[in-house]
């Protein structure tokens, strides 16, 4: 540990921070989505659905691939700054392929649901029983964004260890 400069330390402080950060800011995003949006295009679909539709309705996917991916580079970066910080580093890797599973499972699941809810909603595709895939896909919502808070506010001991490194002049 000792041959860890204060520019070093700074450094990892700064990415994490910057990573801390754009987290809430993205659980604060999906935290507004879950509780006012999602709300409004799963009430009666397939009517609702136009909620959803990119001609005038509210498709926030530029904002999402925008957000999430300015957010995994600054998380790699965190990784990268902390890599001589082996239980802040461990504990990054960790959460980073906790991280990384939940957005398999947004690419492979929810990405896909939500196009084809647009698809309906724009009459470019029909789709059956809608009323409970729309609720299935509101209530495994809930999980997810859960797991993402859940996974951001491990990042907070990881960054208290981090400054706890730094020496006090």
């Amino acid at each position: 540990m000792d041959q860890l400069t204060a520019n070093y330390l700074g450094r990892a402080e700064s990415w994490l921070l910057i990573t801390i950060l754009l987290y809430f800011l993205m659980n604060g995003a999906q935290i507004f989505e879950t509780a006012v949006v999602v709300p409004k295009w799963t009430a009666h679909p397939p009517a609702s659905l136009q909620f959803l539709a990119d001609r005038h309705g509210a498709s926030l996917k530029n904002f999402w691939i925008l957000l999430h991916s300015v957010h995994e580079i600054t998380f790699i970066l965190a990784i990268v700054f902390c890599w001589k910080l082996g239980a802040v580093r461990n504990g990054l890797l960790l959460l980073f392929a906790l991280h990384f599973a939940v957005r398999v499972w947004t690419l492979a699941y929810f990405a896909p649901n939500i196009i084809e809810f647009q698809g309906v909603a724009e009459g470019t595709i029909g789709a059956s029983d809608l009323i409970r895939r729309a609720n299935t896909w509101k209530m495994l919502n809930y999980l997810r964004v859960a797991f993402f808070v859940a996974i951001s506010l491990g990042l907070i001991p990881l960054y208290l260890k981090l400054v706890a490194l730094k020496p006090v002049f």
